[in-house]
């Protein structure tokens, strides 16, 4: 059985954070175990409350775990705090964890803040030079680039950016923009875009935790970067045609 460890907030949806992982991952054929950086009580609508996990406890979680279990890949999601980014740094190192997918989850679509100023330094500076792939939407692209994205020549020019912080590689995420979604894979020798009809009326809640949780099972079943991204994007895909529309906030996935 393969493994994915997924570290992130608990979202009290269960459309998003740890939960939507964990759904993903099972629905991937891989098994799935988590540590959880923070508590969100959390509709598919707002963030109402963090309660974080002090980076002690997270550390704890992640080595208990890989202890037991050979780990195949990681996928890393809201860490909140500079404690938090350093604990899973340390324990990606002393593990020799792979295949490492960092979500740089910055803040909600309202723009309740995820990750507190002092550890958004730190993810750049410790974390993504670990990344195998980070996989930001525009929004968190622009602010990693420290660019405006308006048009396909400004992403190409924010993922040489981020590619300059470390990572192997970077997937911007399109669908905040207007039109047909693209995404844009980036390795420093490939550029590679996918391109799919956006779906009117479906905001899937959770979205780029699951397609980062689905590229994570993908890569742990040994597929490359490339293949495991159109795998996990098709899964999206799946969820966005069978979501539940509640009528409030965002669709929530079924991951049937």
């Amino acid at each position: 059985m393969r493994v994915v460890l997924t570290i992130g907030g608990s979202d009290s949806s269960c459309g998003a954070g740890i939960q939507a992982d964990l759904k993903t991952l099972q629905a991937c054929g891989v098994y799935g175990v988590c540590a959880v950086t923070a508590v969100t009580a959390q509709d598919s609508a707002r963030v109402a409350r963090v309660f974080p996990i002090p980076p002690t406890a997270v550390s704890s979680q992640i080595d208990t775990v890989v202890r037991e279990l050979r780990v195949g890949a990681v996928k890393t999601g809201m860490l909140w705090s500079r404690g938090n980014v350093l604990a899973v740094r340390r324990s990606i190192l002393e593990h020799g964890l792979r295949n490492i997918v960092v979500d740089p989850v910055l803040a909600s679509h309202r723009g309740v803040r995820l990750l507190s100023r002092e550890a958004y330094g730190a993810l750049l500076r410790y974390l993504l030079p670990l990344a195998d792939l980070v996989t930001p939407n525009i929004p968190e692209a622009e602010e990693i680039a420290g660019i405006t994205i308006s048009r396909e020549k400004d992403i190409d020019e924010a993922a040489r950016r981020i590619l300059d912080r470390g990572p192997r590689a970077v997937l911007i995420k399109g669908g905040h923009g207007r039109g047909a979604v693209a995404d844009w894979y980036y390795d420093g020798r490939q550029r590679v875009p996918f391109r799919s009809t956006r779906r009117r009326n479906v905001k899937l809640h959770g979205s780029g935790c699951i397609l980062a949780a689905a590229i994570a099972a993908g890569l742990a079943k040994g597929m490359p970067r490339v293949a495991a991204i159109r795998n996990g994007r098709a899964y999206v895909e799946r969820q966005m045609r069978k979501a539940w529309v509640t009528g409030r906030g965002g669709a929530l996935a079924l991951h049937a």
